[in-house]
């Protein structure tokens, strides 16, 4: 795998801890941010907010692409981006927090679900969490997607994928047959490359990660799901798996950077 880093990391004294705390204090009422509603499954974000801090300055004009439910948007504002976010809800509960100078956010159209409200070359980085594989479920492509993305990055501006599950995951496989709930559309490594070829992006980091389960045990005690001890115990054996059998972990990320024609 390509794991290059950016030539430029920054350095952010934003808070994990303390916005992970926030984040599932808000979950307390809003059902919507299901990720939040215990400690384990609130850390699957350590990593990727760990690695998002590495590429991203605090002055970056960052897009939250495909906001959901606001809490990468608020993470991102907390990061001291100017963060935008976009998507086809009403504003999320938890942005209506967020001050307007801090904050914007876009409401898509149904009908062109691909096409992106702003002017080329308008940010420094679009994140997707969980969003570019659903692209073709609501009449889209990946590539038109990606396209579009690039149309609004500025020259050398970066592309954050996370979330993007893998085609060999053991999670996948056993919720295919269970008949759970599983994503319709899976990717490998190879296809991810092809992906960044056919737009015009270059790859600077793609991982593998999250071999164990964490939004499934919000039925456990709320002691336990909630403990510090355990949790870190879990992140330590999860990430253990992860790397001793990475082949089947959940989920891709990767960092892509718009490559100058």
């Amino acid at each position: 795998m390509n794991k290059r880093k950016s030539s430029k990391i920054y350095r952010n004294n934003i808070n994990l801890d303390a916005t992970i705390s926030d984040l599932m204090q808000f979950a307390k009422t809003d059902q919507s941010l299901h990720q939040f509603q215990t400690q384990i499954s609130a850390h699957q974000y350590r990593k990727i907010y760990h690695l998002f801090l590495q590429y991203l300055n605090p002055n970056m004009k960052v897009l939250d692409w495909g906001t959901g439910n606001g809490h990468f948007s608020y993470f991102l504002v907390k990061a001291g981006c100017q963060t935008s976010g976009y998507g086809f809800e009403d504003l999320p509960p938890i942005c209506q927090s967020l001050s307007p100078d801090q904050y914007t956010y876009y409401q898509g159209n149904w009908s062109d679900p691909t096409k992106l409200p702003f002017t080329d070359e308008f940010f420094d980085a679009v994140s997707s969490i969980g969003v570019l594989e659903h692209v073709r479920e609501t009449g889209g492509t990946e590539v038109d997607s990606l396209n579009e993305i690039r149309r609004i990055l500025k020259p050398n501006g970066l592309f954050l994928c996370v979330h993007f599950p893998n085609r060999y995951s053991w999670i996948e496989y056993a919720a295919r047959k269970m008949k759970k709930w599983s994503h319709e559309y899976c990717y490998t490594e190879r296809e991810i490359y092809e992906l960044a070829r056919l737009t015009h992006f270059q790859v600077l980091n793609l991982q593998r990660y999250a071999f164990l389960p964490r939004n499934i045990w919000r039925k456990l005690p709320r002691k336990l799901v909630n403990s510090g001890i355990f949790t870190n115990l879990y992140d330590s054996v999860d990430l253990f798996l992860s790397i001793a059998f990475s082949h089947w972990c959940q989920n891709y990320l990767f960092i892509a950077q718009k490559s100058v024609l």
